[in-house]
């Protein structure tokens, strides 16, 4: 009797609409989902490496199910989290705990490369780099904001003057260093005057800088094996989110259907291939003339209020992506 399909579902403890949601979308194509807590390893969850003459076995055990690596057709890498530790370790002893723990899943995650992975971890940290993402989206056509990277004060401050004081900051990649229940984050920021007089700090961390587009709204496209998903939203009205509209309040802005018109979809469709990736989260200006620029891509970022607040089908549109061959 051929077994269903199983796809391992790599994420964290506190994360639940949209896993829950490709979870359905599994079932309902025939397929079973295990979901990987990544913070819960190695306290909770036990990985098993066996390597002998006869080859080589891995294995996972979740709760009371354990499955061999071989049995696993799909892998969605959703978020892949620190350990969460006992806070009563020797902080060196917790330290190399963290440490062997990441070898060990490398590892695991070495074990299911034949398995069919949304997205394949090493294009993926590639990819999170804004400098190699800006360069593939040049060469794709896309519209994008003069950049500069650079740890030179002088440099950043001629930017700044060239671009008449319209300028945010922002970092390569992502952090990820984990702070309790939620990842530590550094959110897009505008330049002032008193950044510029104390650019001196450059020399210990270089610092991306963009010029700052107008826009009418924000696109954030989630990009699912070719199919593109479009909410919009107007945060101009927010004055912590105006320059990020992360950091808007839900009652200062929402999201509203969007499109993208097919001469900028076949560029991110360009783009995507050239990075390597099956998802991502792309984020886009409108200006208020109606052009998209292109700022950036997250291979690992939020779609789950596009589907909540718009019903756009992202999870069906994962769900086929991780059954296809």
């Amino acid at each position: 009797m051929t077994r269903s399909p199983l796809a391992l579902l790599v994420t964290h403890s506190g994360d639940h609409f949209t896993v829950e949601r490709v979870a359905g979308a599994l079932a309902r194509r025939g397929a079973r989902a295990l979901r990987f807590d990544t913070d819960l390893f190695p306290e909770e969850v036990r990985l098993s490496a066996a390597l002998g003459p006869g080859g080589a076995e891995n294995f996972i055990r979740v709760g009371g199910e354990e499955v061999e690596a071989s049995e696993v057709s799909a892998v969605w890498a959703r978020r892949n989290w620190p350990p969460r530790l006992s806070e009563r370790l020797d902080e060196r002893f917790r330290a190399a705990c963290v440490r062997e723990s990441g070898a060990a899943l490398e590892g695991f995650f070495d074990g299911l490369a034949g398995a069919r992975w949304v997205n394949e971890p090493l294009r993926e940290r590639a990819a999170e780099n804004k400098l190699l993402q800006l360069r593939a989206a040049r060469e794709a056509g896309l519209d994008l904001p003069p950049t500069l990277l650079t740890n030179d004060a002088g440099r950043a401050r001629a930017f700044y003057e060239a671009e008449g004081g319209g300028v945010v900051a922002k970092l390569l990649r992502p952090l990820s260093v984990s702070m309790g229940d939620a990842p530590f984050f550094v959110y897009t920021s505008d330049v002032g005057a008193a950044d510029i007089e104390a650019l001196d700090s450059l020399r210990h961390c270089p610092v991306v800088f963009q010029r700052k587009i107008e826009k009418r709204r924000e696109l954030r496209v989630a990009y699912v094996a070719g199919s593109l998903f479009a909410g919009a939203l107007d945060a101009r009205g927010s004055a912590r989110g105006r320059t990020d509209w992360r950091l808007a309040e839900p009652s200062e802005c929402s999201w509203s259907p969007a499109t993208v018109e097919p001469p900028t979809a076949a560029r991110l469709e360009t783009l995507m291939r050239r990075l390597g990736l099956d998802y991502g989260a792309i984020d886009l200006i409108e200006t208020p003339d109606g052009r998209h620029v292109f700022l950036e891509v997250n291979p690992g970022g939020e779609w789950g209020m596009l589907e909540h607040d718009l019903g756009l089908p992202i999870s069906e549109a994962i769900a086929d992506a991780l059954l296809s061959s």
